[in-house]
This record gives structure tokens, C-alpha cells and sequence, in this order.
């Protein structure tokens, strides 16, 4: 049976490496199941450090050029935020089936030596477990897949916020809380009423509790858009934090997979809507 590509959208500021390397990684992993492009809100030239880092994984950069975000008007299966500008500049893609906000840091602000390498491995590990999950969504509704995956966080050291350890480690010993964190580490952020449909949990208050727990340690940050009230991972946590958080996310997929389906088949979902320029 032959299955439709899903089409995939990257957005960031300048559109000249974090989504430029997304576009390339996902076009070289998974090109038979999606069709991928990419965009910035501000756009600038592809940055030649980008490009190294690709070519030194052995990924073809030859047709990569750096588009506005209103060079495309069509929509989008899925539509995915890179960093947080673009991510709060565009919360709501028009037409968007399902987005995601991840953040990654600048490689140009990175203190790192091989600062653009190690951007393109996080990437590279995010976009692992988005093709293990969406594929794995697609088949539950559509059959079988076949594909190849090659190529085998996140702000500024300097801005990171003060955590003690043991404290974090407290929060992740609750099934709630520990679940919370790999869905928003997936989805990027999720509503009270989308993390009670993912857990089927029955108790609003219950899942509100841990939530709080999370918030007081700083792990999580929230902000209101109407009557809703979104949770995201705190992007101001300490480097080692982030790094647990996604390796555990991206290394036990199986234990949110339910929760994924069960998210994936919500009915109306809140809408995040505010702009998109």
C-alpha cells in the first residue's frame, strides 16, 4: 500500500542553521515518509558552519536555501518551532495538523569548540524519537511503514537557572511527573486537559498537584492563553537537567507510547493560537 508523505515544516529565526540542519537530517533519515522544508521568521544566509557540520555527517546540503516563513501558504501535516522567537512568534501555524516547540540553543552563541556538531547530534537525537512516534502513530492508523534512519540541551550555561539535584531527582520518582516531562519534552507544551487525556487520569486535581510540584522546583514554567493554562520544560534549567530529561524521553519511548495515542486522538484540543508573522 502506498502511503501519502506527511509534509513537515522547521521554523526559526534566521532559517540559516538550526532548521536548515533539521531539514537536511529528516530529508536524509526519513525523505520516503516526509516531505520536509524550512523557513525563519527573519531569515538570513545559510551559515557555512551549517553546512561543514552536514557535510562532515555525509548529508547532501546542495539545495538548501534559506526561506521566509510567507514563502509558503500551504499547510503543513506537522509544523515544528526550533527556538523560542520563533516558537513565540508563531505559536499557531495556520493549518498545522500537529506543532511541536522545541528549543534548541544558538550554535552561534554555543561556547562549545564543535558547537555546530553538537547542535546537529541534539537535533539529530530529537528527530530519532519523532520518527520513532510518528511512525508508529501513522501505522496505527494507516498500516505498515518502511523506511531506513542513518546519522545517529539547551540554553546558555550562563542563564541557567540553580537546581539542586536532589531535589530534581524528587520530582521525577512520581509516574505523573516523570510521564509531564517526556510529553512536554516531546510535544514541546501541553495543557492540563492534554496531559489528563494522555495519563487518562480522572482527577484534574491530582494532575494539578504534580504539575505544582514541578513548578515550585522550576522544572516547569507555565503561561496563560485565555482560559488555558500551558506547561512547557523550563528553558532556563541547567544543562545536566535538560540532558536527563531528554535522554530518558528519547531512550523509553515505549513508556509514553500509550499516552502518545491516547494525546494523538484527543477531540477538541485547546487552541494555542495568538500570532504568526
Amino acid at each position: 500500500m502506498t502511503i501519502e508523505k506527511k509534509t513537515v515544516l522547521f521554523l526559526c529565526t534566521g532559517n540559516s542553521a538550526r532548521s536548515q540542519m533539521a531539514e537536511a537530517l529528516l530529508k536524509h533519515r526519513a525523505g520516503d515518509r516526509f516531505d520536509v522544508f524550512s523557513a525563519g521568521t527573519h531569515p538570513e544566509k545559510v551559515d557555512d558552519r551549517a553546512i561543514d557540520a552536514l557535510s562532515r555527517f555525509g548529508i547532501d546540503t546542495q539545495n538548501l536555501v534559506s526561506n521566509h516563513i510567507t514563502d509558503f501558504k500551504q499547510s503543513f501535516d506537522y509544523v515544528i518551532t526550533l527556538c523560542d522567537r520563533a516558537n513565540n512568534e508563531c505559536r499557531s501555524y495556520p493549518g498545522a495538523g500537529k506543532q511541536f516547540a522545541w528549543d534548541f540553543s544558538d550554535p552561534k552563541m554555543r561556547v562549545d569548540s564543535n558547537a555546530f556538531s553538537a547542535t546537529l547530534t541534539e537535533i539529530n537525537n530529537r528527530l530519532s524519537m519523532f520518527i520513532l512516534v510518528e511512525d508508529e502513530l501513522i501505522q496505527s492508523t494507516t498500516g505498515p511503514t518502511t523506511g531506513t534512519a542513518s546519522v545517529e540541551s539547551t540554553s546558555s550555561p550562563e542563564l541557567a537557572i540553580s537546581l539542586e539535584p536532589t531535589a530534581f531527582y524528587k520530582s521525577l520518582t512520581d509516574d505523573i511527573r516523570l510521564k509531564t516531562l517526556m510529553l512536554t519534552h516531546y510535544h514541546g507544551e501541553l495543557c492540563v486537559c492534554e496531559l489528563i487525556e494522555a495519563l487518562a487520569e480522572e482527577s484534574q486535581p491530582k494532575v494539578s498537584r504534580n504539575l505544582a510540584v514541578l513548578k515550585k522546583s522550576n522544572i516547569i514554567t507555565d503561561r496563560k492563553h485565555g482560559q488555558w493554562v500551558f506547561y512547557r520544560i523550563n528553558p532556563d534549567l541547567p544543562m545536566w537537567a535538560k540532558c536527563v530529561i531528554a535522554q530518558t524521553t528519547e531512550n523509553n519511548i515505549p513508556l509514553i507510547s500509550e499516552d502518545l495515542q491516547r494525546l494523538a486522538l484527543m477531540q477538541c484540543r485547546p487552541n494555542k493560537a495568538s500570532f504568526c508573522k
